[in-house]
Formats: C-alpha cells, sequence, structure tokens
C-alpha cells in the first residue's frame, strides 16, 4: 500500500479552495479589463458625434407612440438608456437600441392596439428570440442565409430610411399620425433651406465615409511594384486645411442636433414651462388575454421576420465587416434582443432591438467603440431622470427637415454596404430581394424570394455548366 503523508491530504483542500478563488479573481479582472477596453474612446468627438447617427429612427418612431398611444417615453429613454451603456460595454462597438418598427407601425395605423397589447408584442417577440439564441438555432439560421440575401434586405433597409428622410425633408410631416400634411415651405425654422444647409454641411466634413474593406480599391492592391511613384504635387492651404480638420475632427451630427434643440425653443420659446421635471411613474403593465392575442397576431408575428434579419442577421455581418478584427454571434444578439424585451417591456418600455441602419449611422458618423453608445445611453438615462415624459413637448417641436437629413445618411451607410456583390448572380439575387422588399413593404417576403432565387440559380448550376436553354436546344435537335 502507497503512503500518503497526513499534512499533504489536509492541504488538499485548502490548496483546492485557494486555487478557485484565484481563478474568480482572474475571471473577474479580465472582464472588468474588458469592458474598459470597450468603453475606451477612440476619438471623444467622433464618438460623441456617431451617437447622434441613430437618432433620425428613434426620436420619429418615441415621439409619434408618445402623443397618439400615450406611451411611456420616461421609463422608455431609461430602460434603453441602459441598454445602449450595457450593449457598448459587452460589444466594444456603436451597437444601437432601436424601437422596433413593426410594432410601431401596427401600434400607429390601428386604434385598438394600445399600450398593452404594444408590451405582449415585444414581451413575445423578445422572448422567442431568446429562446433561438439560446438554443443555437440563430447561428444556424445566420450559417444557412447567403450573403446576397443579407446584403439584399439590408440594400432594401437602407433605401427605405433614404426614402423616409427624403419625405420627411420634402413635406410637412403630421408624426403622431405619420402622414405628410403638405410640401414644405423654402424658408423658415423648419424649412428647405435648413434642412439642404444641414445635408450639406455634413457632406462638407464628412464626405461619402472612411473605407472600411481592402477589397473597395482593388487597383492599390495589384499595383506594380516596379512602377515608378507619382511626382509628389506640392502642399496647398486647401490640404493643410484638411489636415487641420482630419485632427480635430468636427462633430457635424452634434452640432445639427443642438441646431435642432435650440430651433426647437425659438419656434415655441414658451416651451420651457411645459417641461416638468423629476422622473415618469413607472408601474407594471396589466396585461389582458385578449391584448396577449392581439400583441402576437398583430404585432409580433410580423415583427419576427424584421427582427431575425435585419437585427440579428444583418447586423451580426454588418459589424464583422465594420469592426473585422471582433469577433460577433448570431447567438450573443439574439439573446440581447430578447433579454431587453422580456425584462423592459413588463414596465412600459417601447419594445427594442438592434438595426443594421443605426450601426451603420452611428459609423458613418464617426463612432467606433462601446463610448459612442454609451455617452448616449447615459444621455437619455439622464433626461428619462430629470425630465420624464414632458421631454416629448421639446421633441414634438424639433425640426422635422433636420431628423430627416440624419436618417437619409443613415440609409445611405446603410445601403453603401451592398457593393461588395462582385459575380452577376450575388447581384441578381440581391436586386430581387431588394425590390420585393421595398415594393412588398416586407422584409420577410424579399427574403423568401431572394431565397428561392438563389435556390433556382443553384439548382440550375448543378445540373450543368451550360445554360438550361443551351441543353434543351442540344436534346431536341438530334433525331
Amino acid at each position: 500500500m502507497e503512503y500518503q503523508n497526513p499534512q499533504t491530504q489536509s492541504q488538499t483542500p485548502q490548496n483546492a479552495s485557494s486555487s478557485s478563488e484565484h481563478t474568480t479573481l482572474s475571471l473577474r479582472s479580465k472582464f472588468l479589463h474588458q469592458v474598459r477596453t470597450n468603453l475606451l474612446f477612440k476619438s471623444k468627438w467622433a464618438e460623441l458625434n456617431g451617437a447622434m447617427g441613430d437618432l433620425g429612427t428613434y426620436i420619429p418612431i418615441v415621439l409619434a407612440l408618445t402623443l397618439s398611444r400615450d406611451l411611456n417615453l420616461g421609463t422608455t429613454l431609461i430602460f434603453t438608456g441602459v441598454y445602449n451603456i450595457i450593449t457598448g460595454a459587452i460589444y466594444g462597438v456603436p451597437m444601437p437600441v432601436q424601437p422596433m418598427k413593426s410594432i410601431a407601425a401596427v401600434a400607429l395605423s390601428n386604434p385598438d392596439f394600445g399600450v398593452p397589447e404594444i408590451m405582449a408584442a415585444g414581451i413575445l417577440t423578445g422572448g422567442i428570440l431568446f429562446a433561438l439564441g439560446v438554443t443555437g438555432l440563430m447561428r444556424l439560421v445566420y450559417r444557412l442565409i447567403p450573403l446576397s440575401v443579407v446584403r439584399g434586405i439590408q440594400l432594401a433597409q437602407g433605401l427605405s430610411f433614404a426614402l423616409t428622410a427624403v419625405r420627411y425633408v420634402r413635406n410637412v410631416q403630421d408624426l403622431p399620425k405619420s402622414k405628410s400634411t403638405g410640401i414644405r415651405p423654402w424658408l423658415g425654422l423648419d424649412g428647405l433651406v435648413l434642412a439642404i444647409v444641414c445635408a450639406g454641411f455634413i457632406v462638407v466634413v464628412n464626405g461619402a465615409g472612411e473605407e472600411h474593406n481592402s477589397i473597395e480599391n482593388p487597383d492599390n492592391n495589384n499595383r506594380d511594384e516596379d512602377q515608378e511613384p507619382e511626382r509628389e504635387r506640392p502642399i496647398s492651404r486647401f490640404d493643410r486645411l484638411k489636415e487641420k480638420i482630419a485632427l480635430f475632427p468636427i462633430p457635424s451630427a452634434f452640432l445639427v442636433f443642438v441646431l435642432g434643440v435650440v430651433l426647437a425653443f425659438a419656434r415655441r420659446p414658451k416651451l420651457v414651462h411645459d417641461i416638468a421635471f423629476g422622473p415618469s411613474p413607472m408601474e407594471v403593465v396589466r396585461i389582458s388575454r385578449r391584448a396577449w392575442r392581439d400583441g402576437f397576431v398583430k404585432g409580433a408575428i410580423p415583427q419576427l421576420p424584421l427582427s431575425i434579419l435585419n437585427s440579428v442577421i444583418a447586423v451580426c455581418k454588418l459589424s464583422s465587416d465594420l469592426f473585422p478584427e471582433r469577433d460577433f454571434t448570431a447567438t450573443s444578439l439574439s439573446v440581447t434582443v430578447g433579454l431587453m424585451n422580456v425584462v423592459g417591456c413588463w414596465f412600459g418600455a417601447m419594445p427594442c432591438c438592434h438595426g443594421a441602419g443605426g450601426l451603420a449611422g452611428q459609423y458613418k458618423f464617426g463612432g467606433r467603440s462601446g463610448a459612442c453608445v454609451a455617452i448616449l445611453g447615459a444621455c437619455k438615462t439622464a433626461l428619462g431622470l430629470v425630465v420624464g415624459t414632458s421631454l416629448a413637448a421639446v421633441l414634438s417641436s424639433f425640426p422635422v427637415g433636420v431628423l430627416g437629413v440624419l436618417l437619409l445618411f443613415a440609409g445611405i451607410e446603410l445601403a453603401m454596404t451592398s457593393r461588395d456583390m462582385r459575380s452577376k448572380e450575388d447581384s441578381f439575387v440581391m436586386l430581387v430581394c431588394t425590390a420585393v422588399s421595398l415594393v412588398g413593404s416586407s422584409a420577410a417576403l424579399g427574403f423568401v424570394c431572394g431565397m428561392v432565387v438563389y435556390g433556382l440559380l443553384r439548382v440550375r448550376k448543378l445540373g450543368s455548366e451550360k445554360p438550361c436553354s443551351a441543353m434543351w436546344m442540344h436534346g431536341s435537335g438530334t433525331p
């Protein structure tokens, strides 16, 4: 029998305990270090500017539901602000938090679809997305959907944002009813001239945006090493000015938003008296059986395809394109979207999700880290605690044309991600998916048509490399 030292035996549990404590401390320190890294400012002004890139979609939807369906704006601001801070700390990129658009559209078009139905739809949609993420089914869906179909959904969503933005700029809007009431005048504190000047200012400062993919410049990669370098031209004053602007970036979107706030008070000087300080009362929403049924049939079912495609699949792909050094999974995105709604909707917060358009907009205006959305989240939370729902009075006077300008650039940035389709077949599938999505006003319908066309093209390739028409003519020509 082998002899064992009793002293060693007595020290073994203590060593195991100290080892486990050391492991726990190590994991905790790694987690805190990762959070600090994710919330690190790449550039203070650029991150602040990027935080404004998502407001073109956030403000109109939330304001319309607040004024027409009595949505608790204060609670929505607090919860979405906390969501912004958490997602920024987790992902380390400007991951947006946007209202669920399909549920909002149903609520604005149906007078019987009130707050209980909205919250029921959000809880059910979030619960399904959470289940898909936890079980790993969302990862399988992400792997099965071809890139050309994803690009078609992104292109359709980007063009839809851009068209909506042009309508905001061109026509006077009644946001609570989501209707245009006439042609916008040229002059005034919310006129066409103001919107055009703001758009021109953003173009001059930001240009067409940064190239984030090396494939965009194939000529640079194929350049002959033996080729003589071009002659250096003298540096002009304009070049020096551009260098100074690059060193000290101008927060164009932030300045445009601040201008909009100032003009809101200028349009209604008595607006200050409508602001009530203090948070809005928060309570659990009572949801009846009928509200659960209507929320599922009218809200959750139309929202699910859009959330799966645009909030998870498209965001996961776009995040990998914009930030290739980071690892994003469809599972984590599906879980975070699910948890946001399973928790917040019970207290009256607007159902929310991630969105490719918001991510593209924040990237367009300079957002590069989680600090971008953390700033936005801190501002939302502070406004929700300080002024609550009374903030709707300020937002209702905000120039809609200025919001349209911010939304326009977000939509264009999202649509431009589809320019990496190199083959004619991929472009064909993408454009079919885009056309059906836009004309049918349904991302789900466009997705189905895109998948069918993609499958037919794959079947056609499996038969032979020759076109089917040539094979048919060759076969029928022989006696």
